[in-house]
Formats: C-alpha cells, structure tokens, sequence
C-alpha cells in the first residue's frame, strides 16, 4: 500500500484516545470493541495492545479482516481498514510494551495493515 494521505496522519495526530477496533468473526458476525493503547508504528502499520481480547483474538485468529475508526478533535471520523494478525514478539509488540500502562497485561499486539483508507464515506487510497 501507499503510505497513508498526509490528512490521515495529521487526523491521527489530532484523535480522541478512545477508537474503535472492528473485526468479523469465520461466520461473518461483527464485533467492535473500544481501545485506548493504539499506535501508529510506520505509514501503513497501526497496533493495538491485546490486553483483554477474547472474541477479538477470535476473530483475527480466524483470518479476520479489520477496521479501526477514530474522531479528531474536531469530530471528524476516519476510518483504516486492512489485514490484522496477532503478535507476541517482535519490535511491534516492544512498542506496544513501551506504549501499554503497566497494570495491563499486553498478553499481545494486534496489528494493522492498511489497505484502505476513509474519511467519512470519501476513499482516500
């Protein structure tokens, strides 16, 4: 993929800190958790910390496709969707581990690769 519109980064840049993460499970079923330990590891990668997935791990286990929708400041929605795996090692976990408060488990991280990029219902890539 391309790296990401500069509007996405800046968009990134300026988000709530709570986002959506969406994944689907073998038989198509939807499911959207809120999480806060999310980051933005290079141009086209986003991860976020497996502290507490149980359908989540589910689902991207079963070779779950992924989105991950955020507000700015300024309620303007953006939405990232690609490929997902779950990592326990690596240098996208460490920065999960270096990102991820210390009461909190990181048993993993879950990771993005974007394939699409929205703001609102405009395709950006």
């Amino acid at each position: 993929m391309n790296p990401l519109p500069q509007a996405v980064s800046d968009a990134w840049d300026d988000r709530e800190p709570i986002v959506v993460l969406t994944t689907v499970s073998k038989d198509g079923i939807p499911n959207s958790i809120y999480v806060g330990v999310v980051g933005r590891y290079d141009n086209h990668t986003f991860f976020i910390a497996n502290n507490y997935f149980s359908k989540t791990k589910q689902n991207i286990m079963a070779d779950s496709k992924a989105s991950l929708l955020f507000l700015t400041h300024e309620r303007k929605s953006f939405q990232l969707k690609g490929s997902i795996e779950l990592q326990e090692n690596g240098p996208i976990y460490e920065a999960m581990k270096k990102l991820n408060p210390a009461q909190y488990p990181g048993h993993a991280v879950a990771v993005l690769h974007v394939e699409e990029a929205f703001s609102g219902a405009d395709r950006l890539t």
